[in-house]
C-alpha cells in the first residue's frame, strides 16, 4: 500500500501577468473565502517522486509526469492526500501505459476532458476516492449549462419535427374525409363540423400560426383537386334536376 497524493496548482500560465492576477483573486475569492472552487490544475503522485496529470499537445498522448509540486506552468498551492492504494507498483504502471493510449493530447478539452478528469479516471483505476468537488467545480458546472443547453435544443429540434408530422398526418387525415364522404353544402351533416374544404383551409391556417405548413405544395393541390372532384358530381346532379319537368 502507499499513499496517492493530489497536486493542485493556479492556472497561471495565460501568458498575461493580468489575466494570472486576476485568477489568482477568482480562486481566492471562490475557494480560499467562500469553499466554491476556482481554476485549477491537478496532477497525482504514487510510488516515487513524480505526479502525473494530462495537457494539450498536437500528436500523441496527454499524458505526462515531472516531479511532484514543480510544474513550471502553474503556481503551486497544496497537497492532499487522496487515500492508499492497494494495487502494485507494476499495476499501477500499467494503468498509467492504458490511459497514455486513452487519452491522446488532441482530445483535450477545457470543460468535458481537461486535466482534472484524468485525475479523477486514474483515482478511480487505482482505487482512491476521486478529487475533491471544488478542484474541477468551474469546469464541471460550465460542462453541465453546455449540456443542458444542448439537451434543451435537441428536445427543441425532436419537438418541432413531432409537431410537422403530426400536422402532415391530420392533413391528410382531412383530405380523405373530404374525398369519401357525399355532401351538398346544406346537408345536416355539414352543420357541426363544416365541409372538408373549410376543414382543411382551417387546418392550413392553424399549422401556419405556429410557423409551419402541414405540407408540400404538391400535396395542397392534389387535396383540393380531391375536393374539386368531390364536388363536381353534386353540382352535376343539381342541373340536372333542374333539367326534369
Amino acid at each position: 500500500m502507499t499513499d496517492v497524493i493530489l497536486h493542485v496548482y493556479d492556472v497561471t500560465n495565460s501568458g498575461s501577468e493580468k489575466t494570472n492576477n486576476t485568477i489568482m483573486q477568482i480562486n481566492k475569492i471562490f475557494k480560499d473565502g467562500m469553499g466554491l472552487g476556482g481554476i485549477f490544475h491537478s496532477a497525482v503522485q504514487v510510488y516515487g517522486n513524480e505526479e502525473w496529470s494530462f495537457g494539450f499537445c498536437d500528436h500523441g498522448t496527454g499524458v505526462f509526469s515531472c516531479p511532484h509540486s514543480k510544474n513550471p506552468m502553474y503556481t503551486y498551492r497544496e497537497c492532499i492526500v487522496l487515500g492508499k492504494t492497494n494495487f502494485p507498483i507494476f499495476k499501477v504502471n500499467q494503468i498509467l501505459r492504458e490511459l497514455s493510449r486513452e487519452w491522446p493530447g488532441n482530445s483535450y478539452d477545457l470543460l468535458s476532458k481537461n486535466c482534472n478528469h484524468f485525475c479523477d479516471e486514474f483515482c478511480e483505476r487505482i482505487g482512491v476516492p476521486k478529487l475533491p468537488a471544488w478542484v474541477n467545480r468551474f469546469a464541471n458546472a460550465g460542462d453541465a449549462a453546455m449540456e443542458v443547453a444542448g439537451n434543451t435544443a435537441l428536445r427543441f429540434r425532436q419537438a418541432k419535427t413531432e409537431i410537422v408530422s403530426a400536422s402532415k398526418v391530420a392533413y391528410r387525415f382531412l383530405a380523405g374525409v373530404g374525398s369519401n364522404m357525399s355532401f351538398t353544402p346544406e346537408s345536416p351533416s355539414n352543420s357541426n363540423g363544416g365541409s372538408p374544404r373549410f376543414q382543411a383551409s382551417w387546418f392550413r391556417n392553424l399549422v401556419s400560426s405556429v410557423g409551419h405548413k402541414p405540407l408540400d405544395s404538391e400535396l395542397e393541390n392534389q387535396a383540393e383537386d380531391t375536393l374539386q372532384r368531390q364536388q363536381q358530381p353534386t353540382e352535376q346532379l343539381h342541373q340536372n334536376s333542374r333539367g326534369v319537368v
